[in-house]
């Protein structure tokens, strides 16, 4: 029996990593769907995304719409006569006319075990949340979001050093495997669809660089998981002046003396000790604005000042 005849929809480098395990496979990419090209760099040049450039590279046909809603857009995608579509991080919302369109619907590779995370950063806030343990679900899409049938899964712990980085990359090994089990069971006719219990769903909340200022007031625990979650993006951050300090690396330590959440405790080799809400916080890893991650220690030395016992960050 061949290959499904596929249209495959994303973005970024997590679904061109889908997109290449299906330009291997058996299963043949009539098209891509990608989000329009966007302004990149300080000059702004409009450049493609990794999905993009990856079917282009193997002369698949790109399909570029601002929308799917239009009747136009939904006839083209129609033309393709598609067994099935493959969706991963593409960032368009599809009307149910489009997921009418393929003779087997369409599917999506999502980023967490449904229905625990559903949403645009499920990766960030179960690192956030304390999650012990993550991975990728295969799911038929409905018209809801994230809401529809499951069918495959695949685990991963989280680990006690994850950031969102090393969680994502992870997380890539286990969706392509996924995504071909899926499509041999769709193919074959054996999926056994499960549905998703709504009362354990949680919102993902897209990500944003403001949610990434520190709030000192908040648990050292919360803080060192929020870190974790949002490197390598938005990066946590701190204000000095009117200089934004990035940390890319934290970690708690018991206090108990009422110091000032926000209040510098200590600053030497081992890093910077920040009182919190509860607890202090140990920032290891600091980049001062146009500059490069460094240990503490080594900022320390031109910075003392900046960086004194006792000074109140905001």
């Amino acid at each position: 029996m061949s290959g499904l005849r596929l249209i495959f929809a994303g973005t970024p480098e997590f679904a061109a990593h889908h997109l290449q395990a299906l330009i291997d496979s058996e299963h043949e990419v009539i098209g891509v769907y990608t989000q329009p090209d966007r302004p990149a760099g300080r000059g702004k040049r409009l450049v493609g995304s990794p999905v993009k450039g990856l079917a282009e590279r193997h002369n698949i046909p790109v399909f570029q719409p601002a929308s799917l809603k239009s009747e136009e857009a939904q006839e083209e995608l129609r033309q393709l006569n598609a067994d099935i579509m493959v969706v991963v991080a593409y960032g368009l919302l599809l009307p149910q006319a489009v997921l009418d369109a393929p003779k087997y619907g369409c599917i999506n590779v999502h980023a967490s075990l449904l229905p625990r995370w559903r949403g645009a950063a499920p990766i960030q806030r179960a690192l956030a949340a304390g999650d012990t343990e993550s991975g990728v679900t295969i799911m038929q899409m409905d018209i809801g979001l994230d809401t529809g049938d499951m069918l495959v899964k695949a685990t991963c712990p989280i680990l006690n050093d994850d950031t969102g980085g090393s969680l994502h990359d992870r997380l890539l090994t286990l969706g392509g495997p996924a995504l071909l089990d899926a499509l041999e069971q769709i193919k074959t006719d054996r999926t056994q669809p499960e549905q998703q219990d709504d009362r354990l769903a949680n919102y993902a909340h897209k990500l944003s660089k403001q949610e990434a200022n520190i709030d000192w007031s908040l648990p050292a625990t919360e803080l060192a998981l929020m870190i974790r979650a949002f490197s390598p993006f938005p990066v946590a951050y701190f204000l000095e002046g009117k200089d934004r300090v990035r940390v890319w690396d934290a970690v708690v330590v018991h206090h108990t003396a009422g110091n000032q959440p926000g209040s510098i405790l200590k600053a030497d080799a081992n890093g910077l000790l920040i009182a919190c809400g509860t607890q202090a916080l140990l920032l290891k890893q600091l980049q001062l604005p146009g500059k490069k991650i460094l240990p503490f220690r080594d900022i320390l030395n031109g910075h003392a000042q900046r960086f004194a016992v006792g000074v109140q960050l905001p």
